[in-house]
């Protein structure tokens, strides 16, 4: 539930962004609204194979890693800052392959032996220790592996970095 002043502040259904209800979340985080469980149910939410959300295009990826990056870098990105993407696979070579599209500067980090010092779409992938190298660093981390996570958590942990903040996972 929501207040409708809150709701038309947020742009209400005015957004063509896929999928909306992601999309009106990220415009409640923009506009600093704080979403409150409810412990009781308000809607029986009934699911079926032909909904659009299961057979539309725009649907296709589940990670909607292109909306994630727009609020992003429309509410969190600062460009004093090096930004820095983690992970070399499917969602690391889509963010990089945008970043360089509308030319935002980054380095690209992974822990594959395979891919550190090789270039790919002409940026060069670095060690996960570079990082260490660079003055205060933003982070996108794209690495899917649950574990893999775990252990830059506790490792960004360790040296004080703090989630949305110094590092967002997409």
């Amino acid at each position: 539930m929501l207040h409708r002043d809150d709701f038309i502040a947020c742009d209400a259904f005015n957004s063509n962004r896929y999928p909306e209800d992601y999309d009106l979340a990220f415009r409640f985080y923009k506009h600093k609204l704080t979403c409150i469980p409810c412990d009781e149910i308000i809607h029986h939410w009934r699911d079926y194979s032909t909904r659009t959300s299961r057979t539309h295009e725009h649907y296709a990826e589940n990670h909607f890693i292109d909306l994630k990056l727009h609020y992003f870098l429309q509410l969190n990105y600062d460009d004093t800052r090096p930004l820095v993407i983690w992970g070399a696979g499917q969602k690391g070579k889509f963010i990089v392959k945008k970043l360089i599209e509308i030319k935002i500067p980054f380095k690209w980090i992974c822990d594959n032996p395979k891919k550190i010092g090789k270039h790919i779409y002409d940026q060069e992938l670095h060690n996960f220790n570079y990082l260490g190298d660079l003055d205060n660093p933003q982070s996108i981390i794209t690495v899917a592996n649950i574990s893999s996570q775990k252990e830059i958590t506790i490792a960004a942990s360790n040296k004080s970095l703090v989630n949305k903040v110094n590092h967002f996972f997409s």
